[in-house]
């Protein structure tokens, strides 16, 4: 183990906050998360607590969203309903009008505030806020499940602490209610890792969409073709990210640790294993910044719960092995596919696969590195693309 401090986010409150029940987003996530991390004794080691979360407030929450969105989403949850409503994108499949809907959100960003606040009095190194992860709301309009960003809303108050932030996102699905937020500043970079837009929602996050203004630059996309396997991925994060990271000096990293990556996830096309968060969260590691880690996407609630898991674990100080195969005090635990514990096995990956994702997931790597390397003092590692034109590049993001 090591001498980090963690901090895990919860409160019992939101157990009765939850979702319709055919919705494929399911808020029991983040608490079999801590059922699990509390049988493996991994909640009350040297370092390890859980903090009570509290929602966050009206004054709070209109530092990013509109006042008269956020009257919309209460008149909703009590009931009503308006055509206005549905222009503000409520009341559709992915955002489904429902008693808890601004009480859940409200709770998952008062909790990753919560955690802004541990890390800026140094009362914690890393803070885990798996209740949050809402990366698909915007200032005045939800989508893709997501009401209220809470994501955007701790950046934003790192920023206003005067913090340098990275924001980190590496759920599936690309972070357009956050890219947005943050689209004209240089305050808060932002980096998304994400299926393509050609074969996910929300048909967004091109290589191209890098920033507006004072934010050109700031914004990075790294779109992932689908069936993107391990190897490929850590390749892209290790490429770009990792070294945007490592050029911007943050004073605090905000990961969006969206499990919807691994393979077998309903919603999506990628074949990730929960290995890749090991080694994700070793690279993140070795910067020693604070992170912030945020749930997101993840719709095989197993799998979700494994990786977020393993996470906490790494972060505590966890090996490559897999010590808690069997738990502890005599508590079995298994995954749904098999008894060996956290770790996925390692997936297969067949030529034709390889060839067709490295072929592809190449050309983009090149593409992002000439957009956006030059802006932070970095060298375009890979062949140059051609015939780019940055200022037809400085549009707002599109959505």
């Amino acid at each position: 183990m090591n001498d980090r401090r963690l901090a895990f986010l919860y409160s019992p409150e939101v157990e009765a906050l939850t979702y319709p029940p055919d919705c494929p987003f399911k808020t029991q996530r983040a608490g079999e998360t801590r059922h699990r991390l509390i049988s493996f004794g991994l909640l009350s080691g040297p370092g390890q607590r859980e903090v009570t979360a509290r929602p966050a407030t009206k004054e709070e929450l209109e530092r990013i969203h509109a006042p008269r969105y956020l009257s919309v989403l209460r008149h909703v949850a009590r009931g009503g309903f308006s055509v206005e409503a549905l222009q503000m994108g409520i009341g559709r499949d992915d955002t489904p009008a429902f008693g808890a809907l601004f009480d859940y959100g409200a709770w998952a960003c008062g909790a990753g505030l919560n955690a802004v606040d541990l890390l800026l009095q140094g009362r914690a190194d890393i803070a885990f806020n798996l209740l949050g992860g809402f990366h698909h709301a915007h200032a005045d309009r939800a989508g893709g499940f997501c009401f209220l960003n809470d994501v955007a809303l701790a950046c934003d108050a790192l920023a206003r602490a005067g913090k340098r932030v990275v924001c980190l996102d590496l759920d599936a699905h690309h972070g357009d209610g956050t890219q947005a937020l943050f689209y004209g500043r240089d305050d808060v970079m932002t980096i998304s890792m994400h299926e393509s837009g050609k074969t996910l929602f929300p048909w967004g996050g091109h290589e191209d969409e890098i920033g507006v203004g004072r934010g050109l630059g700031f914004n990075v996309n790294i779109p992932l073709p689908a069936d993107t396997f391990d190897d490929a991925f850590l390749h892209a994060f290790r490429s770009v990210a990792l070294p945007l990271l490592e050029a911007r000096h943050p004073d605090v990293v905000v990961v969006e640790l969206g499990l919807d990556i691994l393979a077998g996830d309903p919603l999506t096309h990628l074949v990730l294993t929960n290995n890749v968060v090991v080694e994700v969260m070793h690279d993140l590691l070795q910067l020693n910044k604070p992170l912030l880690i945020a749930g997101g996407g993840g719709y095989h609630m197993e799998h979700t719960v494994r990786g977020w898991a393993l996470a906490w674990r790494t972060c505590a100080g966890g090996d490559g092995a897999d010590e808690f195969s069997f738990g502890l005090g005599g508590v079995v635990m298994g995954s749904s596919e098999w008894a060996g514990g956290l770790r996925d096995h390692e997936r297969v990956v067949l030529p034709e696969q390889r060839q067709a994702v490295d072929f592809e997931l190449n050309a983009t790597l090149a593409t992002v590195q000439e957009l956006v390397f030059p802006f932070h003092g970095l060298a375009v590692r890979g062949p140059r693309a051609r015939g780019l034109n940055f200022a037809a590049l400085r549009h707002e993001p599109k959505t």
